[in-house]
């Protein structure tokens, strides 16, 4: 166990920084259960890509990402226990060596699994990654290990925590048959991928949107299942499309004080970058998860029910096309499908979903970024719900309404954490604690 003092944490884009008194690099169990029950106040963070100020801020930190190793495989029943600061890319490709899958994946590979799950975080066309713990083990406020497995309920509260009801320490995820997708990419007008959402999700195994205000179109993304050795006609694309991160960097460094250039910086980018029409076979990994992201970006994500997200988007794309606010939006926003759960504090409880993804590409002037105040007033007002690793002002009062077990995952907190040693500031006002 490494112990540095006195020292600035700062998040992956550098826009969150916290100072702390202790922050240990852990490689055991034990290291962890000590850590926390001798901590007044403790965080774990991992990849600290989170918009939202969850991962630091106490005077005590851990950092999770030394406790990494793949621990045991069950042929038999294809499942896989790992340590909790292990990153999803060499979680995935030890996985896929086993020529193995977990049947929904997130959009990028460089975070944490412990954060992750936290988080929330999901895929498209398929479920929250947390749906995919069979059984793990966490630390308590006190130190001690609590083993949970899917016949516990307690778990629907775990599987998305926020990091508030214990340390995950080694998690073994149920994993599937590895599969190989015939993905199909290409423009659609808004009405067209619009249409009928609920028979496209039937359609295709894979399914992904990625919206362009301001263009009056979207880039649709679907995979369908096929046999490995199925031949295609793939299709690459120009070999420029590569450098669309760089020509976003360029075109949207002067929209923060003049944000009306977003529209024009828009279309730019749809006529050069997602006009093409591209088609390819992989993996679910290897053919749509990202592989790297720049530190330029700030997020949000918002979700809502699936029978809803129709006439939530004729109302934000109303809202965002007008010229009478600055809500001019970074494109593209990406548009994704949950199926519902059963988990306590996750998007899609109890109702397929939606996913609507909002960023900025000038990380630094997030806070003047009116589009993440505009999508967060209609989600609002059409009962959509955060997304827990990314930013949002809702606090306790408007969370109470958006999910039916928030109040039974609060006194829950205050069972398992009695003393409030797992909540930061920013946590303290989302769930309406007073700090000690």
């Amino acid at each position: 166990m490494k112990e540095k003092k006195n020292k600035q944490w700062s998040s992956w884009n550098e826009n969150l920084t916290h100072t702390f008194n202790n922050l240990y690099q852990v490689t055991t169990e034990q290291e962890i259960c000590e850590i926390v029950a001798h901590s007044q106040k403790v965080r774990v963070f991992g990849s600290k890509q989170s918009s939202a100020d969850i991962a630091a801020g106490t005077s005590t930190l851990i950092d999770i990402r030394s406790y990494n190793q793949i621990l045991q495989f069950d042929e038999a029943n294809l499942r896989i226990t790992v340590q909790a600061g292990i990153k999803l890319v060499d979680l995935i490709e030890a996985i896929e060596a086993k020529g193995w899958c977990i049947p929904c994946l997130p959009d990028i590979n460089t975070v944490t699994l412990s954060g992750a799950l936290a988080t929330g975080t999901h895929g498209t066309s398929g479920y929250i990654l947390g749906d995919y713990i069979q059984s793990c083990r966490i630390v308590l406020a006190d130190g001690s290990v609590k083993e949970i497995d899917e016949t516990n309920e307690l778990i629907h509260a775990l599987r998305v925590s926020i990091g508030t009801l214990g340390v995950f320490s080694t998690i073994t995820l149920q994993c599937a048959d590895s599969f190989t997708l015939h993905v199909k990419e290409g423009p659609q007008n808004d009405e067209d991928w619009l249409s009928d959402l609920p028979s496209k999700l039937k359609r295709h195994d894979f399914l992904r949107i990625l919206w362009l205000p301001h263009t009056g179109h979207g880039y649709v993304i679907t995979g369908d299942k096929i046999p490995v050795d199925k031949q295609i006609t793939e299709l690459k694309g120009p070999s420029y499309l590569k450098h669309r991160r760089t020509a976003s960097k360029f075109l949207y460094q002067w929209t923060t004080k003049l944000p009306w250039l977003t529209s024009i910086a828009n279309k730019l980018l749809y006529f050069a970058f997602f006009r093409s029409v591209k088609e390819s076979k992989g993996t679910l990994y290897g053919a749509t998860v990202t592989k790297s992201r720049g530190a330029t970006l700030e997020l949000a994500e918002w979700t809502v029910a699936l029978d809803k997200f129709t006439a939530l988007f004729k109302e934000l794309k109303t809202e965002l096309k007008s010229w009478s606010n600055k809500a001019f939006v970074h494109i593209p926003m990406d548009v994704r499908f949950v199926y519902k759960d059963k988990s306590w504090l996750s998007y899609a409880y109890e109702q397929d979903t939606v996913t609507v993804g909002c960023v900025t590409r000038n990380a630094a002037s997030a806070d003047e970024y009116e589009a993440f105040k505009a999508v967060e007033k209609i989600f609002l007002k059409h009962g959509g719900r955060p997304h827990w690793g990314k930013r949002f002002k809702a606090k306790d009062q408007e969370l109470q309404n958006l999910y039916p077990k928030w109040e039974e995952f609060k006194a829950l907190r205050r069972e398992l954490d009695p003393t409030n040693k797992f909540l930061n500031p920013y946590l303290h006002q989302v769930f309406n604690e007073k700090e000690a």
